[in-house]
């Protein structure tokens, strides 16, 4: 989850979205590239985010997410693994993604070596209740299916 506020930038999903409200973040704030960060790392209990790239190091401001994508599926690969498919949920009240959702969808799919079609984004409201609801934040979930080679 990121922090929404005026004057930054939205970044979902490798697209830039126009928006009058931005996440606020050490990186792009793509919080779509780093939910599916997590979710790599994860699938082989390989640490968290945080850990390959944390907020206090100077040379990951306002680094593109996608490299962190790029850093996870490396290592999925070298440990003689791969992404059978991703599902991405974004929960954020506006703006709409419908009109960027394949664009998306290429991306992780390119970045993560898979066909579009192993490849799901969506998103919900939270109908207006809570930080999501106030337009404060933007968050989302990933989960993907990793396999031995």
């Amino acid at each position: 989850m990121h922090r929404l506020a005026e004057g930054e930038s939205l970044v979902l999903g490798g697209v830039t979205v126009p928006s009058p409200l931005g996440t606020v973040a050490h990186s792009d704030g793509d919080v779509m590239f780093h939910a599916l960060v997590d979710a790599l790392l994860g699938a082989l209990a390989l640490g968290d985010i945080g850990e390959h790239f944390p907020d206090t190091d100077p040379k990951w401001k306002g680094a593109p997410s996608s490299a962190f994508v790029e850093h996870a599926v490396r290592l999925i690969a070298e440990h003689n693994c791969y992404i059978v498919n991703i599902d991405c949920t974004l929960v954020l009240e506006s703006p709409k993604i419908l009109p960027f959702k394949m664009e998306m969808r290429q991306n992780i799919a390119t970045l993560c070596g898979l066909s579009i079609d192993r490849v799901a984004v969506k998103a919900t409201t939270s109908e207006r209740i809570g930080y999501v609801g106030r337009k404060e934040g933007v968050h989302a979930y990933v989960i993907c299916e990793v396999q031995p080679r």
